[in-house]
């Protein structure tokens, strides 16, 4: 019964570099799933303020439009799997060693700089993914790609455990130390499975004699397709949305949990584990039933229960544990609706000749009109803990609306034709 889930399906059928992507994506989003809920606790721990951290949030957004805005260059240039190798490895190993050791706001500022050129990687690691993916498997796809970070939630109270008798600090140095390797394993595994991509070779091919700077020129040109393309704008105003709130609940919702709902600390992973299980409950059991070329309305639901899920946060009362239940419960729906729909979209909405160059232009797009709202952020939780979500309900709505007011142009999604 079990094999005959499509996502299950899927997963066993998936052959080249798909395959190579999502079964060893969990490497990768199982230590990153550990670490994240206690970010900003760590570094509240090691004394940064609340400012200091909305102000690396903006730094770090600010490296990723440099990144993203190269990334497409980078990507056709030197090819999608040497890439991705290369800017992973510096993106992501190095900075884990960094937090690992960090004592103070220069460190995390430095690894924040660094960390912020995993956008040229994940340019170049989107292409490897569904270049040579059938359409029709990329929500699927995406799924387990998403499932593979939620695996970390049979082991996240662990992290609890050992912050009740270690302390969080030693506690996260750990969790960064596992990262680095994990990670690093992940990067040279994905090497030797992977292979460059058929539409790789011919970019490669077609940009040997072309100088970076001749090709940064050509952007103009890829970015008159975009604006004439309403299902790629609807995908972009999605994606600057999403980012937006990941990045507010990434940086304040610990925050927000510990200093006004005084939830103590070790029970932070308990909260993660419970949004995992209702995701993956979400995707064996919804998923599979939607048509994976219709996005509207699972996109306009998601969008709903997103908002209700910051609503209840933001009413949550001291202590308030029901409040959080059901506020994880509702978040976990929206993303599992949200984020695979999202992936898939921003794939099938492009000229698949310029898929690079497209999304590196959509990210830059994306990162440029993100970036202060790290600091916007920030400023806001100094007022009052709770601003933050709200900012995030705003931005929603805006999405939600976005969506709707668009949406017949991109309910049912057909490839994107090439551009002679």
């Amino acid at each position: 019964m079990v094999r005959s889930n499509p996502l299950v399906k899927t997963l066993l059928t998936l052959k080249g570099n798909a395959r190579a992507c999502v079964w060893t994506e969990p490497l990768f989003s199982i230590p990153w799933q550990l670490y994240t809920p206690y970010i900003a606790l760590y570094q509240v721990a090691l004394g940064l303020s609340k400012g200091q951290i909305g102000l690396i949030a903006s730094v770090s957004m600010f490296v990723q439009v440099f990144a993203a805005l190269v990334s497409g260059v980078i990507t056709d240039k030197l090819g999608r799997k040497r890439t991705t190798h290369l800017f992973d490895i510096i993106a992501w190993s190095i900075p884990c060693l960094i937090w690992a050791f960090s004592q103070n706001f220069t460190h995390f500022l430095i690894a924040a700089v660094i960390n912020g050129l995993w956008r040229v990687a994940g340019n170049s690691w989107n292409c490897l993914l569904v270049e040579d993916t059938d359409e029709r498997q990329l929500v699927h796809v995406f799924s387990w790609i998403n499932i593979s970070g939620l695996l970390a939630a049979f082991v996240t109270p662990v992290a609890g455990l050992f912050i009740v008798r270690y302390g969080l600090v030693p506690t996260v140095r750990g969790l960064y130390l596992l990262a680095f390797v994990m990670k690093t394993v992940k990067f040279q595994l994905l090497d030797m499975l992977a292979e460059e991509t058929q539409r790789g070779k011919i970019r490669m091919q077609e940009t040997a004699g072309v100088s970076p700077w001749t090709m940064l020129s050509q952007y103009g040109g890829v970015w008159q397709k975009i604006i004439h393309s309403p299902q790629t704008l609807v995908a972009l105003g999605v994606m600057v949305v999403i980012n937006i709130c990941t990045m507010i609940n990434t940086n304040f919702w610990g925050i927000l949990l510990t200093q006004r709902l005084q939830i103590p600390k070790q029970y932070i992973s308990i909260f993660p584990f419970a949004k995992a299980v209702v995701m993956l409950a979400f995707y064996f059991v919804i998923i599979p039933r939607l048509d994976p070329l219709k996005f509207r309305r699972p996109m306009l639901f998601g969008f709903l229960l997103f908002v209700a899920s910051q609503a209840v946060l933001i009413s949550a009362p001291v202590l308030g544990y029901g409040f959080l239940l059901v506020n994880i419960v509702l978040e976990a729906c929206s993303l599992a609706l949200l984020q695979p729909f999202m992936d898939t979209l921003v794939v099938i909405s492009v000229d698949p000749v310029e898929r690079a160059r497209i999304v590196s232009i959509l990210h830059v797009s994306m990162l440029l009109l993100s970036t202060p709202f790290g600091w916007l952020a920030g400023n806001a939780a100094e007022l009052d803990h709770r601003l933050p979500f709200v900012i995030n309900i705003a931005l929603l709505i805006l999405g939600f609306i976005l969506v709707l007011r668009r949406g017949s142009e991109a309910g049912r999604m057909d490839p994107a034709p090439a551009v002679q």
